[in-house]
C-alpha cells in the first residue's frame, strides 16, 4: 500500500519536470530569437526553470528507485501481490484490467508521453486522447510588433520543410477576426524568405502602424531544394508555387485565415525572391489576388510566357517596385511591363503597376519603405477583391 502511495508524488514530479523543461526550452528559443534580432533578453527565467526541471528529474529517479525496490514495504510476497493486481493509480475510467502486471513507474511515464503537459490531473490526462493536428507551430520571436512562429510541414515530395508564419499584432487583439494571407517567396533553396530579408517584418509592421493597411498573415515557406534557382522553377512550372495544397490546408487549419483564393491570398518577393513572386502571381491569378515584387531582376520573355499560360478568365495584378536610384531594377520592371502588355492571352490582361518614387539615405531604409509600399498594395488589392 505504501508503495502505491509513492506513485502519486512520482507522477507529480514527472509532470512538474516536463512542464518546467518545456518552459525552459521555450525561454531558450525566445532568447535565441532575441539574439537574432539584436534584442536583449533575461536569462534568469530560463535558468530557474531548467534548475527546477533538474530537481524534478532527481526526485523522479529517487522515487522510481524506491518504488522498484519496495522501500518502506519490503520485498515479500505480501508486497508483490498488490503490485500485480493494483490498478488504483490509473483508476479514473481507464479500465480495471488495463494496468495489471505493469510497473507503476513505467505506466506513469507512458501515460505522460500521451497526455498534454498542461493537464490539471494525471489520471484525467491519461484518459484523454490528444486531438489530431496537422502541424504544431512554436514561437521563435516577436519582430515588427507581431509574433513569428515556425514549424515543419510536409512538402510535395513528402519531406518536411521549414515554414515560418508571422502574425500581425491585430491577430491577438481580435480573437474573432479572420485574416488574409500573403506568401513570401525565397530565392535560395532550403531557405525561408525572412532569412534573406530579416527586416521584412519591420516594414510590414510599419505599414500596419499607419492604420492605412489591412493586417494580414505572412507565410514564408522554405524554397524547394534540388535547383539553384527556385524562381526559375516557379516560372517554368506553375504547380511549383511554394504554398502547395498541403501547406494551404495546414495554414487554414492552424490559424484564423480567410479561405485560400484570389479574394484573400497574395504573394510577395523581395530582392532575389521578387521573380518568384512575379512568376507565381502571373501563373496563378486564380490563387493569388495580387503579387508584389520588390527590387527584382526579371526574365521578361519567360515571365510573359508564364502569364500567357495562366488559367483563362482571370487577370494578374502585379506591383513592380524599385528605389528611384535603382536604375537597373526600374529598367527590368519596365521591360517586363511592356513585354506583358504585348504578350498573348492572359499575359496582356495583367494589371502591372510600377513604383519608382522611393528615395532615402541608405539602401536599407529604401528597402524598408519599399516593403511598406508592397504591404499597402497587397492589402488594398485583397480588400478590393474580397
Amino acid at each position: 500500500m505504501v508503495r502505491s502511495l509513492l506513485v502519486i508524488p512520482l507522477l507529480a514530479a514527472v509532470l512538474g519536470g516536463i512542464w518546467l523543461a518545456r518552459g525552459a526550452l521555450q525561454r531558450w528559443r525566445d532568447l535565441r530569437a532575441a539574439e537574432t534580432y539584436e534584442l536583449a533578453g533575461d536569462r534568469w527565467p530560463m535558468l530557474l526553470r531548467a534548475a527546477g526541471a533538474m530537481v524534478c528529474g532527481v526526485c523522479v529517479s529517487g522515487l522510481t528507485l524506491l518504488t522498484a525496490l519496495g522501500a518502506f514495504g519490503g520485498l515479500g510476497h505480501g508486497d508483490q501481490q498488490p503490485e500485480r493486481a493494483e490498478p488504483a493509480v490509473d483508476a479514473a475510467g481507464a479500465g480495471a484490467g488495463a494496468g495489471a502486471g505493469a510497473e507503476p513507474a513505467a505506466g506513469a511515464a507512458a501515460r505522460q508521453q500521451a497526455a498534454p503537459p498542461v493537464a490539471a490531473e494525471p489520471a484525467a490526462a491519461a484518459a484523454t486522447t490528444p486531438p489530431a493536428v496537422v502541424s504544431r507551430f512554436d514561437s521563435v520571436g516577436r519582430p515588427g510588433g507581431g509574433e513569428l512562429l515556425q514549424s515543419a510541414v510536409l512538402g510535395p515530395d513528402g519531406r518536411p520543410r521549414n515554414v515560418r508564419v508571422w502574425l500581425p499584432p491585430q491577430y491577438a487583439k481580435e480573437p474573432n477576426a479572420r485574416f488574409p494571407v500573403v506568401v513570401m517567396h525565397a530565392a535560395a533553396p532550403s531557405k525561408t524568405a525572412d532569412a534573406e530579408v530579416p527586416d521584412v517584418f519591420e516594414g510590414i509592421g510599419s505599414a500596419l502602424q499607419t492604420g492605412k493597411t489591412r493586417p494580414f498573415i505572412l507565410v514564408a515557406p522554405e524554397a524547394p531544394n534540388g535547383t539553384a534557382h527556385p524562381c526559375e522553377l516557379v516560372a517554368a512550372a506553375p504547380a511549383a508555387v511554394a504554398d502547395d495544397a498541403t501547406l494551404r490546408t495546414t495554414i487554414a487549419a492552424t490559424f484564423r485565415t480567410l479561405p485560400p483564393g484570389p479574394a484573400s491570398w497574395g504573394t510577395l518577393g523581395v530582392d532575389g525572391g521578387a521573380p518568384c513572386a512575379a512568376a507565381a502571381g502571373l501563373a496563378r491569378p486564380d490563387l493569388y489576388g495580387a503579387a508584389a515584387a520588390v527590387s527584382g531582376r526579371y526574365d521578361a520573355a519567360a515571365l510573359t510566357q508564364t502569364g500567357a499560360e495562366a488559367p483563362a478568365g482571370s487577370a494578374a495584378k502585379l506591383l513592380l517596385a524599385a528605389a528611384k536610384a535603382d536604375t537597373a531594377g526600374l529598367d527590368a520592371a519596365r521591360k517586363l511591363q511592356g513585354s506583358l502588355k504585348a504578350g498573348p492571352g492572359p499575359a496582356a490582361r495583367a494589371e502591372v503597376r510600377i513604383s519608382d518614387n522611393v528615395q532615402d539615405f541608405t539602401p536599407d531604409r529604401e528597402r524598408l519603405r519599399l516593403v511598406r509600399q508592397a504591404a499597402q498594395f497587397l492589402a488594398e488589392a485583397l480588400a478590393k477583391a474580397s
